[in-house]
């Protein structure tokens, strides 16, 4: 396949997953607002519009600045494909940024490239489909059984290190594949200036502390660049 003709198919493949990322979005969106809405207006629980705006503010003070750092944090790895798969499936952090990172590494291609973009869209869609076949396997089939053959004490351990566990191995390979150790040091320190620096003295901004670290990061990256710009040197044979 010619340079053109990739070229030609990837804008294709581009529009199109643009055009019916934003529709299914979109009636994913109202299909959502069925059951609130169907409370409201076909019960008797007295659910008032003030109610639902004051839930939505305590909500939103917590979770809206995520909507806009998520989309800037993830988009870099995922690219335009695999942003719609990923909303739209969820657990994006912890499942499908892993699973495109280790399939981008894998296959030896970088995120943000085109090649990267099609390998995070296959892997979202294998990790959607293990997630998909063992819900129904341990939780449709086998229910509760499972866990209570499991002790109670490696289900605590589980739950309170599994998370750091994956997030921890999925930044290691995204520095590996990424292999620029001046952004790598600034995300380390960054992370540790909010948490241990920043939110002990205003513990108020502890809502945004992922924005804090990102936001920290990409300044400290910018302005302390190297002479050329890290992400700017010279390809070997260029």
């Amino acid at each position: 396949m010619t340079t053109q003709t990739a070229d030609t198919a990837m804008n294709g493949f581009e529009k199109t997953t643009a055009r019916w990322g934003r529709i299914t979005m979109a009636a994913t969106l109202l299909v959502s607002w069925i059951a609130p809405l169907g409370l409201i207006w076909m019960t008797d629980f007295d659910i008032s519009f003030t109610m639902v705006l004051t839930a939505y503010l305590a909500v939103a003070a917590v979770y809206l600045i995520l909507a806009v750092v998520e989309p800037v944090s993830f988009f870099p790895v995922l690219g335009q494909a695999a942003m719609y798969q990923a909303f739209m499936i969820g657990n994006i952090a912890n499942k499908l940024v892993p699973a495109a990172v280790v399939a981008q590494s894998r296959v030896g291609v970088k995120p943000g490239s085109r090649q990267g973009d099609l390998v995070s869209v296959m892997a979202i869609c294998g990790a959607a489909i293990v997630h998909v076949t063992s819900l129904l396997l341990f939780v449709g089939i086998l229910g509760t059984w499972v866990l209570r053959q499991v002790p109670e004490e490696i289900t605590e351990v589980a739950q309170t290190y599994i998370l750091p566990a994956i997030l921890g191995a999925v930044f290691v390979q995204a520095a590996a594949t990424v292999k620029q150790i001046r952004p790598t040091i600034f995300a380390i320190l960054s992370s540790l200036l909010v948490l241990f620096v920043i939110l002990p003295i205003f513990p108020a901004l502890g809502a945004f502390n992922i924005a804090l670290a990102v936001l920290v990061t990409i300044l400290a990256s910018w302005f302390l660049r190297g002479t050329n710009g890290e992400a700017r040197k010279p390809t070997a044979g260029a």
